[in-house]
């Protein structure tokens, strides 16, 4: 077996040699030798939740013997980047293409050129439309529906009894376009609309799942609508919601008190926040899945069947539970 290696493209290109497997260590990444070479696209680095999943695949690769190499790129949450990584993954040769896909739309055609090389694709974390279901095999990763869901329900669990009537949110959503943003959205107000919650969304503005863009959004949010009379900030990830929280102490609010705040994610900085009392409600997102996305391109280019989405396992946490499981968090 040759030299498992990282291919790593960013700003630049390079080599980073991390376990030699037995072998002559010819690391040339011509796809040789007897086990698979696999091209994986990731959205970027722009949460503490994607680097944890970037080094779970890049750990789980180094660790399987059935992977001989993984080039791995970063594509700063850019889809032309994306996209130009999955045809320099066409051109490689590459075994299996892994994409998490940075929006669901705009695939056709590079997926395409993917299925007429004979080289099949398994999603990770993120979907695409369902248009283009037919150009990848598999997605391993949330469902972000039911994270929404689970958001929603607990919504409507604590508010239902408002004395004032009508719950007035405000929404941090993820990056315009994503599965995760789009999914989030849909599941949490399905709940709310089917369960008959009187409500208001005061607002909704894209964060782009960053603290920086969160905090920016919520200062807006505070010029533009106060606080007063506001119940809820339901953030689409930890960042944005941590941004948030900083804007709301800025403005001489106290968050998890004067405004309840829902996150996705789970983070360590997320729970501890709600250890000190600063949000009230977490959707666990899972990142660690590198050992099962492996599995999975295993059995892709082995021809194995595969379910179309395979979830990985999540929980949600209130305050009762956030310093009991502080320990725990992996990222």
């Amino acid at each position: 077996m040759k030299r498992r290696t990282f291919a790593g493209i960013g700003a630049g290109v390079f080599l980073l040699p991390l376990a030699a497997a037995c072998g002559n260590g010819d690391d040339s990444g011509d796809g040789g030798g007897d086990g698979l070479v696999v091209g994986f696209a990731q959205v970027g680095a722009e949460s503490a939740w994607r680097t944890a999943n970037s080094e779970s695949v890049q750990a789980a690769a180094e660790a399987d013997d059935r992977i001989a190499e993984l080039k791995f790129v970063d594509a700063q949450q850019d889809q032309e980047k994306q996209i130009e990584a999955v045809r320099n993954f066409i051109t490689q040769q590459v075994d299996v293409i892994v994409l998490a896909p940075v929006v669901e739309t705009g695939w056709t055609d590079v997926l395409q050129e993917a299925a007429d090389a004979g080289i099949p694709v398994v999603l990770a974390d993120r979907g695409i439309e369902a248009a283009d279901e037919d150009l990848y095999v598999t997605r391993l990763g949330s469902d972000f529906a039911e994270e929404g869901r689970k958001a929603g329900q607990w919504t409507v669990d604590t508010f239902a009894a408002d004395p004032d009537g009508v719950t007035r949110i405000l929404e941090l959503q993820g990056t315009t376009g994503s599965a995760p943003a789009n999914d989030r959205k849909a599941g949490f107000f399905e709940v709310l609309d089917g369960e008959g919650l009187a409500y208001e969304l005061v607002d909704s503005q894209s964060g782009n799942f960053t603290a920086e863009e969160g905090k920016a959004v919520m200062e807006t949010f505070i010029t533009t609508h106060g606080l007063e009379g506001i119940d809820l900030l339901y953030a689409h990830n930890d960042e944005m919601g941590l941004g948030a929280i900083q804007a709301i102490e800025e403005a001489g609010y106290a968050p998890g008190t004067d405004i309840q705040i829902i996150i996705v994610d789970g983070s360590k900085a997320g729970f501890q926040a709600g250890v000190d009392g600063k949000l009230n409600y977490i959707v666990e997102c899972n990142p660690v899945f590198g050992e099962q996305l492996m599995d999975v391109v295993v059995a892709v280019s082995e021809g194995d069947e595969v379910e179309k989405f395979t979830p990985v396992e999540e929980g949600v946490f209130d305050a009762s539970q956030f310093e009991a499981e502080l320990p725990n968090r992996q990222f």
